[in-house]
């Protein structure tokens, strides 16, 4: 072998030994979504498993682990609840935590607040251009969240103000990310939501606390406000996003812009939630009744101009128009437990929880995991029958105790609840846990 022919097989020797984990460099490009679209990066040869566990497209945005471990709770949570009304489980504690508030808080809290919370992280994400909370972090924050769910149901009093202490962590961090963001960007318009979902933490915290020591009327009062502020953010959410795609994805549909409503209905409904909140606490000599039947009315005149009908068709439509129509009824029912002895608010705020909450709930992350995963907007046939669930399930909760049936009306919205749930984690888990098409 000559000498040159040596020294060129000692460099091609250098190349292939060589470490190809040498550099790394990552870059992300987004969407108009607000997704990843392409990742330009030279990984290391050898990845630990916390990288590869990380790496895996579960990890790249909130509305991936949050809405399919929400959506799972919420079904467990419910079986759990009603097997207990039922007389067939006795495994809650008798210190602590009531069973009543820990329903409550998988359902509103559990459940609710973490679909609206990673939704709004996913959102701002297209609102900003600002990388949301996503990877390791995203992984800890979940983790977070599933030791929330475990501590909760322990006979242990300190374990269970370890998981209030770590429910109030996961609010800090995800309103904190959130408040980065849109500051960052000088996203002036979505400035609203960092002092609302603040609220929403506090009567969180301030309904575990109080149930914990003792005051559960307390706790119950606090949950009810928690679900009047829920309506507050599907009337802002909604208004936002309802209008819009309805003029894109019905047809012949004949949107109106509703600028004195949208403005009128966040006062009216402060100053509802408002007086129903100090109520309690003072003796007034007026209630909520009248704010809540005119809040009510004013969703029902702006869903008027959104034309509901030409949604028919169309089930990511139908599911959002029928969501916000018992927003509206539920709120002039709400409002009219005040003015009946047959009707009870408990009864009437079931409308809001289970057709408005869970409704709209439903009907968003079938389309965003869609719309976010570069998916049509087209769901299974079966999320059709699951629409109709959540809302003939509310009908019934509703109803049913009107006629003396209560145990009649929990196992049926119980049991369309769980069904509608099941059918999305069936059809939308391979979508959730596969990278972007």
């Amino acid at each position: 072998m000559s000498q040159q022919q040596i020294i060129n097989h000692s460099k091609a020797h250098e190349r292939t030994s060589q470490p190809k984990s040498s550099k790394q460099t990552l870059r992300f490009k987004l969407t108009a979504t607000g997704e990843i679209e392409q990742v330009s990066t030279t990984r290391l040869a050898i990845e630990s498993p916390l990288t590869k566990f990380t790496n895996q497209p579960i990890w790249d945005l909130c509305f991936r682990p949050w809405f399919l471990a929400a959506t799972t709770l919420s079904a467990l949570s419910l079986a759990i609840w009603i097997l207990y009304l039922n007389g067939q489980f006795s495994g809650f504690n008798s210190e602590g935590i009531s069973p009543l508030v820990w329903h409550i808080h998988e359902m509103l809290f559990g459940f609710g607040a973490s679909i609206a919370v990673g939704f709004l992280l996913t959102a701002a994400q297209t609102w900003t251009k600002v990388r949301s909370i996503n990877g390791l972090s995203l992984a800890l924050l979940t983790g977070i969240w599933l030791s929330v769910r475990i501590l909760l149901l322990s006979s242990s009093a300190n374990l269970q103000l370890l998981a209030i202490s770590l429910q109030a962590l996961w609010w800090l961090v995800s309103i904190g990310y959130l408040a980065y963001m849109v500051l960052r960007a000088q996203s002036r318009r979505n400035y609203q939501f960092i002092p609302l979902l603040s609220a929403m933490m506090l009567l969180n915290l301030a309904f575990l606390l109080a149930d914990f020591f003792g005051d559960t009327q307390l706790a119950l009062h606090l949950s009810r406000s928690a679900i009047l502020m829920f309506g507050l953010l599907v009337g802002i959410v909604g208004g936002r996003v309802i209008p819009f795609f309805t003029s894109r994805g019905a047809e012949s549909a004949q949107v109106q812009a509703t600028p004195m409503l949208d403005k009128l209905l966040p006062l009216v409904t402060l100053s509802g939630i408002a007086v129903f909140f100090s109520g309690y606490f003072i003796s007034l000599p007026f209630t909520p009744a009248t704010l809540l039947i005119l809040a009510g009315s004013l969703h029902l005149a702006r869903l008027y101009f959104w034309n509901s009908l030409s949604t028919c068709k169309v089930p990511l439509l139908w599911s959002l128009h029928a969501s916000y129509l018992a927003l509206g009824l539920g709120l002039i029912l709400l409002g009219a437990s005040y003015l009946s002895e047959n009707l009870r608010f408990a009864d009437a705020l079931h409308l809001i929880t289970i057709g408005t909450i869970g409704g709209m709930i439903l009907a968003m992350i079938a389309r965003v995991s869609l719309g976010h995963t570069g998916r049509a907007l087209k769901p299974h046939p079966a999320m059709n029958l699951a629409f109709a669930l959540i809302f003939i399930g509310a009908l019934a909760r509703v109803i049913l105790p009107l006629f003396q049936q209560p145990l009649w009306g929990w196992n049926i919205s119980a049991a369309t609840w769980i069904i509608a749930f099941i059918l999305f984690l069936w059809h939308y888990t391979p979508i959730l846990c596969r990278a972007r098409q």
